[in-house]
């Protein structure tokens, strides 16, 4: 398999922490498969850490083409977002979030002690959490006739491939998902079965 077909990401959330000067920095890196989470995840940070004075964050979303983006909340501009996804990228993540919750200890730590305690938060939670490899995968769409139903359920177990969704009419479609570097194998399986289409 090809590198290119593999990524890191987190097994589950785990939590950081940095302290300078009183400040206290708190950190959750998650992981995150649409933006709406990261939404959802914020929301809930900023409800919980009502009376922290910042809740910055950066996240990566895909693989391909990552989404990413800074936050930095209110801190000077690129001290928070940027070093908290500095550490996303170093690590190599993809399909992660990471957010810092800032106590403000009344010691202001200038723009270059507010980069290195982002940063160090950010590290803190990642070294924290168990790092998994996942393979890219790929969607495949397949149409056929009811009377092949039986050969195509029985492709689909014997290879284990796991099913996204089923509609079962007299023309029946099914939804599969497969290792990114396998999809082209599959499809030429399916497209070799009478009156089926696989794409």
């Amino acid at each position: 398999m090809a590198e290119a077909d593999k990524y890191n990401t987190i097994e589950s959330t785990s939590e950081g922490l940095y302290k300078e000067k009183g400040s206290k920095f708190i950190s959750y890196i998650y992981s995150i498969s649409s933006l709406d989470q990261v939404k959802t995840i914020v929301t809930d940070l900023k409800k919980e850490y009502y009376d922290a004075r910042h809740h910055c964050y950066a996240y990566s979303l895909g693989v391909e083409k990552p989404e990413t983006r800074a936050v930095d909340d209110g801190e000077p501009s690129s001290t928070a977002g940027k070093p908290i996804l500095g550490q996303i990228k170093s690590n190599n993540l993809s399909d992660v979030l990471i957010v810092v919750v800032r106590y403000f200890g009344g010691t202001k730590l200038g723009a270059s002690g507010l980069i290195r305690a982002y940063k160090a938060a950010a590290a803190d939670a990642i070294e924290n959490s168990n790092i998994i490899e996942k393979k890219l995968q790929e969607k495949i769409e397949i149409q056929f006739p009811y009377k092949q139903m039986n050969r195509i359920m029985k492709i689909i177990k014997d290879f284990d491939l796991e099913i996204i969704s089923t509609d079962f009419q007299i023309i029946c479609n099914a939804t599969v998902s497969v290792d990114k570097s396998d999809a082209p194998k599959f499809i030429d399986i399916f497209n070799k079965l009478d009156s089926v289409s696989a794409k």
